[in-house]
């Protein structure tokens, strides 16, 4: 049975040519599944009886099982690594692209708990589809995701194909018709990765930056040792190039007396002096055993009014879902860690010795 959710629709144009029918069904499908949210063949009711039935022979459409719903006290809400952030004006989705993550950011939940493989385009593109369902946006007219963030659990960029194959259906006019500015992918700085995407699907990008220079960078996000800060900002000039917007968001975690001192701000400063770009300040959300804490609000601001007096566009990134563990840098699934990375943090701190992020970079790039 194919899975129609996952389908592109190139694939599901190919799809319809080998049932002998023309392409046109394919826009049909596109519209039933994504605009009106349809698990049901039967219910397509301007497609013939004969082609429903023979869909029900070799199609499917399936999402992700949902394991828990929770409803934060704020109305974040999160299901299966989903994360929907109600807003006045808006609804953004936050959507997860692994079962995981391999980079281990250390200050991030996600990356503690290890990896255990990539999603599929129909696991990534079935969040947005689920959350519109639950939601109650069963037409493109009533629903409530206005907006769409690769920043849940895992480095979308080391899931590049399904990831682009599952942004390409969300900008598609018969799936979701989200424009590119309302769609934004967030890395930790895989370097050749940010030049395919750029000709693959330029979405708004978000770069974890975290720290100013590369000998911090490489303690908070290792896989820095491999593409440092001067490539890093190379890439991104070269993105803006063929971006929806002008400028690249630089998201910065806030922890106390690692990075926010005044000198680390003026050092940020030079740091980003040639990308067009704005910076997002991110007070650290706690979890057992981190080893950080977020720094005090005092020198949040003392950090954002000296990247302002320096001309650099800063927000500091207001907390939300916190009380059920769905802020940033919180989410933490059930992942059947492949990688075995407690043993290999114990292994680390007993020989005090360095892992190599060669093999991972190479990997996804």
């Amino acid at each position: 049975m194919v899975n129609l959710l996952g389908l592109t629709p190139s694939e599901l144009q190919a799809f319809c040519s080998a049932l002998g029918e023309k392409p046109y069904r394919a826009k049909q499908l596109l519209r039933w599944i994504h605009h009106a949210g349809a698990d049901n063949f039967a219910a397509m009711t301007d497609i013939s009886k004969a082609l429903r039935i023979e869909l029900e022979q070799t199609a499917t459409i399936a999402a992700p099982a949902v394991r828990r719903d929770t409803i934060a006290a704020d109305g974040t809400g999160n299901a299966i690594e989903t994360v929907f952030i109600p807003e006045t004006a808006r609804g953004t989705l936050c959507i997860s692209s692994q079962a995981g993550c391999a980079l281990e950011c250390s200050f991030c939940s996600t990356g503690r708990q290890g990896f255990n493989r990539n999603l599929t385009v129909a696991e990534i593109i079935g969040q947005l589809w689920l959350a519109n369902r639950a939601l109650g946006g069963r037409t493109a007219e009533s629903r409530p995701v206005t907006n769409v963030v690769m920043m849940g659990m895992g480095e979308p960029l080391a899931n590049f194909d399904n990831v682009v194959a599952a942004m390409q259906l969300m900008l598609d006019d018969c799936a979701y018709g989200l424009s590119r500015r309302r769609v934004t992918l967030s890395t930790s700085g895989l370097v050749p990765a940010i030049d395919r995407l750029a000709d693959a699907c330029p979405v708004s990008l978000a770069v974890s930056l975290h720290a100013p220079n590369d000998a911090l960078r490489d303690e908070l996000v290792p896989i820095n040792r491999k593409f440092p800060i001067r490539e890093l900002m190379a890439a991104c000039v070269r993105y803006i190039e063929k971006a929806p917007r002008d400028f690249v968001m630089f998201e910065y975690v806030m922890l106390d007396g690692v990075n926010d001192r005044v000198e680390h701000a003026h050092e940020l400063t030079r740091a980003i002096a040639d990308v067009p770009c704005k910076v997002n300040l991110i007070p650290f959300n706690p979890f057992p055993g981190s080893g950080y804490v977020r720094s005090p609000a005092s020198a949040i601001a003392r950090f954002r009014d000296v990247l302002l007096s320096e001309g650099v566009r800063t927000t500091v990134r207001k907390t939300r879902g916190d009380d059920i563990d769905a802020a940033c840098g919180q989410l933490a699934g059930e992942v059947q860690d492949r990688t075995r990375r407690a043993s290999r943090r114990q292994a680390r701190s007993d020989t005090a010795g360095m892992p190599s992020y060669g093999e991972i970079a190479e990997r996804v790039g």
